[in-house]
């Protein structure tokens, strides 16, 4: 296992949530933190800046902006997402990863984190999944020294996803037949967990490692929902056409379906993070409530 560096780690998306919550855990370690923003006058980078990050500026199709922000850091975490589900959103998301490799190697950097999503190597069909694994390739071919971190579905997702609350029942409706497992993970422990390997505290064998803290049926979320809400719960699963014309989320649950979709060794992942959350430990830490409409 490595030295723990006493130097800078770079994180690209530390105004997002994802890479917020790698901001969050390295910060606790007392690292020093530079994020890469394209913006360093918005609310989200200034908070940063008062939290004592570092803030560079970048532009994601400008190299020399890349490779100057990395200079000299000891570890570099970084992901991506695209904005929206077309084509060419998926594409621009491969040439987003792809530049932030490319600018890793040439400023040097020892060590590269990269947040992709669970099963992408698997050959799932889902673009927004392919468009990571085409990032992950690259990666591999970069020669850099690297650790791939394969999240599984965001349990923070629910709160702006969550279940209904129709005569005093929580419903939970998901295009998704309710004899089929999901795995979930809190975006916190993707934070602590990627810290974790930034910092050369825990390694994941073989370079990469599918993260997830729960694995429940739709009868088993919605009854968490209902737990802590302290009402009866129920779940109805959906066909695949409510999704309307958005082909990527419904190769997506249509890949859910196709057991085994997400394949993350929760024991494996408690340890490396024993503080993993389960879906009831989100809902009780994350303050989770019914809309007020609602409650």
């Amino acid at each position: 296992m490595s030295t723990p560096p006493s130097g800078t780690i770079a994180v690209f998306g530390g105004t997002g949530k994802q890479g917020g919550s790698v901001v969050d855990a390295l910060l606790t370690r007392g690292t020093h933190v530079r994020a890469l923003v394209r913006d360093t006058e918005s609310d989200r980078a200034r908070a940063l800046a008062d939290r004592s990050v570092e803030l560079s500026r970048i532009a994601i199709d400008d190299a020399t902006s890349l490779s100057t922000a990395l200079t000299g850091v000891d570890a570099f975490f970084f992901m991506t997402t695209p904005e929206g589900h077309s084509l060419a959103d998926v594409e621009r998301e491969t040439r987003q990863g792809t530049a932030l490799v490319d600018a890793a190697v040439d400023a040097g950097v020892p060590h590269v984190v990269f947040s992709s999503v669970g099963g992408a190597e698997r050959d799932s069909g889902v673009p927004h999944f392919d468009s990571k694994y085409r990032v992950e390739e690259h990666l591999q071919r970069s020669g850099l020294r690297a650790t791939v971190v394969r999240p599984v579905a965001f349990m923070d997702n629910f709160a702006f996803m969550g279940p209904s609350v129709e005569n005093g029942e929580v419903v939970l409706r998901m295009p998704l037949p309710d004899d089929i497992g999901l795995q979930l993970v809190a975006v916190r422990d993707i934070g602590l967990i990627s810290a974790a390997f930034l910092l050369g505290t825990a390694e994941a064998p073989g370079g990469a490692i599918e993260i997830a803290g729960d694995h429940l049926t739709g009868s088993r979320i919605a009854a968490a929902f209902g737990e802590h809400a302290g009402l009866p719960s129920r779940y109805e699963a959906l066909p695949l056409h409510v999704l309307g014309d958005d082909p990527d989320a419904q190769a997506m649950f249509r890949w859910f379906a196709e057991t085994p979709a997400y394949q993350a060794d929760v024991a494996a992942v408690k340890a490396i993070e024993p503080t993993t959350w389960d879906l009831p430990t989100w809902l009780r830490e994350s303050g989770w409530s019914l809309p007020r409409s609602q409650a």
